[in-house]
């Protein structure tokens, strides 16, 4: 038997004026054929998960296309049309394929197709044909539409936030993939589409109320073994399109009315404790003075300025009120290509003038401005040895300028924006995360597994930006209506 795998993976902030274009999936993951196999077998990616099911099970693997670019604003029409064109050249020459096990984000958007992975799953389901099955996963910050739900057998979301079990739900969908091609099970699933968006503050599931919902998911698969698994899709809150928002999914062998009851049981509560998804929001001036009475080292999670959810990471604001408190020693990461040509023309040891971050937009705080020592110059590349939030072993966030003031705010500059997922960034380049009082990290919670080994605390602060925490700021024009929490008194039945 013969499984092909496909992957596209990118979350798309319509916020972000700015498309994604090709050449950052090229920057970032771009393969076709057995370059898929070299870059992700081994990973701890559900592709790698893919890998190391179908082998096994004993079912060859026919690796045709992966991409993945960081989350940013939507794929330029012209460059999903490339990547598909890419992704179903690859497909035709495979031959026959028995199934296929897919890999999208669930949260990607072109300007003219609103749902892209809805659109390129049904687009494999037509070509493939309607006998031959479709096992998807799904990061949790999918938009889950009824076209994708509709294009597959069966999906199986991450049910770790931050994801730290990507390579297991490879697993899952391959364990599930093979046992359904040798005829021991018929893979249905039911989905439940609540009229809700989980605040983004509260959507860590090794704290309530996502802890607790994962704990009742887990009791309603136990209690019939004809239930294979669930997913609760948390959603992307900056996508304004009218798949965003939370579902729950369950999976069977062969009992769809099963698989709903307990979509149903499972949505009914997450739905009745919704005054537990709204988020508690600190500003910087409250973490701040909480970070001062703690001991320690204290991670502030810069929520506005989040670039595993698309944000620029030049944003200044925390950065600026550690540097005019001038306590302590605090680091922060920012993205300014422009900053490290500077320090590289000054070199190692020289004081340089700098005005750094804050060139991007006027959202994320103006650029600070100060004089700085060079301590380090760097080629920017790392690699992630444990499981961490994305999967990703390898980085490169290219040219990248280590540089402090005296003001004790060391700043790490780099030429790719490249997401708080891995301590590498700050270990591989001679910073000692554990000596600081203050780090900042520009996300949520997919920062919290990195950080957590060097950080006692960890305070979510509510900057503003692209991803600001409370999404009833920002004008939506085309999410469903009503919805909580946008609508407060909104009704749902179930």
């Amino acid at each position: 038997m013969r499984v092909g795998i496909v992957s596209l993976l990118h979350e798309s902030n319509t916020f972000i004026a700015e498309p994604t274009s090709f050449e950052r999936f090229a920057e970032d993951l771009l393969v076709v054929g057995d370059d898929v196999r070299r870059r992700l077998e081994g990973t701890y990616h559900e592709v790698g998960g893919f890998f190391a099911g179908l082998d096994r099970a004993g079912i060859e693997a026919v690796p045709l296309f992966a991409a993945r670019a960081f989350p940013y604003g939507p794929i330029a029409d012209e460059a999903l049309a490339r990547l598909l064109d890419m992704m179903f050249a690859e497909l035709g020459r495979a031959g026959k394929l028995d199934g296929v096990l897919a890999a999208p984000h669930g949260a990607a958007v072109s300007p003219s197709i609103p749902d892209v992975d809805g659109h390129w799953l049904t687009e494999l389901r037509r070509r493939v044909g309607p006998d031959v099955p479709i096992v998807a996963t799904l990061d949790p910050h999918a938009n889950l539409s009824p076209a994708m739900v509709a294009a597959c057998d069966a999906t199986c979301a991450y049910r770790t936030n931050p994801h730290l079990d990507q390579h297991a739900r490879g697993l899952e969908a391959a364990e599930w993939m093979a046992r359904a091609l040798r005829g021991e099970l018929r893979l249905t699933m039911s989905a439940v589409h609540l009229p809700l968006i989980i605040d983004i503050e509260r959507q860590c599931t090794n704290e309530d109320p996502c802890r607790g919902f994962c704990t009742m998911a887990d009791a309603l698969v136990a209690e019939s073994p004809k239930l294979l698994g669930w997913s609760i899709v948390l959603g992307f809150p900056y996508a304004d399109v009218a798949e965003m928002g939370t579902s729950v999914v369950f999976v069977a062998d062969g009992d769809a009315k099963l698989a709903q009851k307990a979509a149903n049981q499972l949505s009914r509560t997450i739905w009745e404790r919704r005054s537990d998804l709204v988020g508690r929001h600190i500003s910087i001036e409250e973490a701040l003075d909480q970070a001062a009475r703690l001991d320690g080292t204290v991670c502030l999670l810069d929520m506005g300025d989040n670039v595993g959810g698309g944000s620029p990471g030049d944003g200044t604001l925390l950065a600026q009120a550690l540097h005019a408190r001038g306590r302590g020693s605090s680091f922060v990461c920012l993205y300014d290509p422009e900053s490290v040509r500077a320090t590289a023309a000054a070199g190692i040891g020289k004081r340089v003038a700098l005005r750094v971050g804050g060139k991007t937009d006027s959202l994320h705080g103006p650029s600070l401005e100060a004089s700085f020592t060079v301590l380090g110059l760097f080629d920017g590349k790392f690699e992630e040895t444990q499981p961490r939030h994305g999967g990703i072993k390898q980085f490169d966030q290219g040219p990248t300028a280590v540089v402090r003031s005296d003001r004790g705010l060391t700043i790490m500059l780099t030429s790719r924006r490249v997401p708080p997922f891995s301590l590498r960034q700050l270990t591989a380049f001679g910073i000692e995360p554990e000596r600081f009082d203050a780090l900042v990290a520009k996300g949520v919670n997919a920062p919290i597994a990195a950080y957590a080994p060097v950080a006692r605390h960890m305070i979510r602060v509510d900057t503003p930006g692209v991803t600001a925490a409370d999404v009833t700021r920002f004008t939506f024009q085309n999410r469903r209506r009503p919805m909580f929490p946008f609508e407060r008194e909104a009704n749902w039945e179930g």
